[in-house]
């Protein structure tokens, strides 16, 4: 399983790195800490034929924010298809509201201790190894 966690802090990107490193199940990650970044990675991804199985944003990062990363996979026909996970510290209603308004596949509130977030990402793993995921885009007519 191959997963692109797009988060703008330092901190939260290695609590995810070892919460992952935690695992059983072997998981490749790659951590991107900017909104722009991580739409041309996935840009380069879709032209070699290698997207993740699941995109992670965060919801409030400087420049594209969370959302604003969201928008653009789902206008994008090289990957709206893939499923992106919100996850963030913020419960706000607006927030939660508004990434399923640009049809987030789920939203996560991140855990405060790090036990708890290591057991919110196995939680995490294990859904989306069971999981099913389109592969390719559908052509648009």
């Amino acid at each position: 399983m191959c997963v692109l966690l797009v988060d703008d802090n330092p901190a939260d990107c290695t609590l995810a790195e070892e919460a992952f490193a935690a695992l059983e199940q072997p998981v490749n990650i790659k951590i991107i800490q900017h909104g722009q970044d991580a739409l041309h990675w996935l840009q380069a991804q879709a032209r070699a034929g290698e997207l993740p199985d699941v995109v992670i944003l965060d919801v409030n990062m400087p420049g594209l924010s969370g959302l604003d990363v969201l928008r653009e996979i789902r206008n994008d026909p090289e990957f709206r298809h893939l499923p992106v996970v919100m996850l963030s510290t913020s419960a706000r209603a607006q927030d939660v509201d508004r990434a399923f308004d640009l049809i987030a596949s789920s939203y996560l509130v991140k855990q405060a201790s790090f036990a708890d977030f290591v057991a919110q990402i196995e939680d995490f793993v294990r859904y989306w190894q069971r999981s099913r995921f389109r592969t390719a885009r559908v052509p648009t007519h």
